[in-house]
């Protein structure tokens, strides 16, 4: 009966006893014996009987539902295994097989060698990602104005942003990567050196990271606006107006360093005041990102294709200075280093862009004149000041 009770949850319907005998359920009387269903009854739920093995009539069991027994000594089937999809992967499972499956994949060594590092990088990221995961420091001074900076981000932007930029010097970089490409620059600029001096991030910078992005996307939005894509129009190649390689290389080296620069000599970023103090710069960059648009807008309705003017532009700010767009971009980088209060990295980054933007400045002049004669030179007579009105 003990055999009946741990086998079975469910309790016979009709349990008759003969011969009113006593019955005892301690564990060492074990009157009963399961038998198996008979050939003619495996096909229904339905036990018919039991039989005792020393008195086979002293009890009947008239009908009761198939127990499922969970000691029972039979085994349990494959499709009743809950665990049988999970294990049936791994019976065949050898190192023949295993080499079987790497030559069908035609790996040479130098594949083999290539995932290895690839792994181990991965492995030394996810190590490094969980220490910082799990590093109470990190947590200890986490707030939603404080957060610290993931070097590894910062890295794998730059490689994915020198990878983008190699595909853009061969002319097959789509929109996508062309903005990884500012992004990445952008990151590097705004974001990195107050973070590498501060260690953290909180305040300006995230502003200038953002503005930064709208800022320089302006000329592209006006390409989307009238192309309906990003991309330039083949045009005359006289109006690509550049200077020396050299010197461009140049103006990007000093535009980094004086970022660094001001990250190095601003005070620490929980420093800065705030509140009605900043009302300043948020008013500086409003000014700078209205001058750019308009600069942006009233040269895109007199020139054609974007970049071939078709008159000399009189409205706006060209009423003011002849390169406004230049002027505003000097504006974006003295308001960065006023926010951060670095009032030397503010000169040097004006002075870089007066020697790069006034050689250009000259160069598309000349060009202009050449195009448009006299017209031009009235207009630069009337206008005199290149970047900043009324000074320079």
């Amino acid at each position: 009966m003990e055999t009946v009770l741990l086998c079975s949850k469910i309790v016979p319907r009709v349990l008759r006893f003969e011969d009113n005998r006593k019955f005892s359920f301690r564990h060492l009387n074990k009157h009963l014996k399961c038998h198996s269903l008979r050939t003619d009854s495996r096909n229904t739920p339905l036990l018919r009987s039991f039989e005792a093995t020393k008195n086979p009539s002293s009890f009947r069991y008239a009908s009761w539902v198939r127990p499922r027994c969970s000691i029972s000594s039979s085994t349990v089937s494959e499709s009743e295994n809950p665990f049988n999809p999970l294990f049936s992967q791994f019976q065949s499972l050898s190192f023949s097989s295993l080499v079987d499956k790497v030559r069908q994949l035609k790996l040479k060594p130098m594949d083999v060698v290539k995932l290895t590092v690839l792994s181990s990088i991965l492995l030394v990221a996810a190590k490094k990602a969980l220490n910082l995961v799990f590093d109470p420091f990190f947590w200890m001074y986490f707030s939603w104005t404080w957060l610290f900076w993931p070097w590894f981000i910062a890295v794998g932007l730059a490689g994915y942003g020198v990878y983008c930029f190699r595909k853009h010097w061969l002319g097959e970089a789509n929109a996508f990567e062309q903005l990884g490409i500012v992004t990445s620059v952008f990151t590097w600029l705004t974001l990195v050196p107050p973070a590498c001096f501060n260690g953290y991030l909180e305040g300006w910078p995230y502003v200038f990271f953002l503005a930064y992005h709208y800022f320089f996307f302006f000329n592209v939005s006006v390409r989307k606006r009238l192309y309906g894509d990003y991309y330039a129009r083949t045009h005359d190649p006289k109006w690509d107006v550049n200077t020396p390689l050299w010197s461009r290389v140049l103006f990007g080296v000093g535009i980094v360093v004086g970022h660094w620069l001001a990250a190095f000599e601003g005070p620490e970023l929980h420093r800065l005041p705030g509140g009605w103090a900043n009302v300043g710069i948020w008013g500086l960059i409003v000014v700078t990102m209205l001058m750019h648009y308009d600069s942006t807008l009233y040269l895109a309705r007199y020139s054609e294709k974007v970049v071939v003017p078709t008159a000399v532009v009189q409205f706006g700010p060209y009423r003011w200075v002849r390169h406004p767009i230049y002027a505003s971009t000097m504006l974006l980088f003295a308001t960065y280093c006023t926010a951060l209060r670095a009032p030397w990295s503010l000169l040097f980054l004006v002075a870089v862009c007066l020697v790069y933007y006034s050689k250009k400045a000259k160069l598309e002049e000349e060009l202009m004149v050449e195009s448009f004669g006299q017209s031009y030179l009235e207009y630069a007579d009337k206008v005199r000041h290149k970047f900043i009105p009324f000074v320079y």
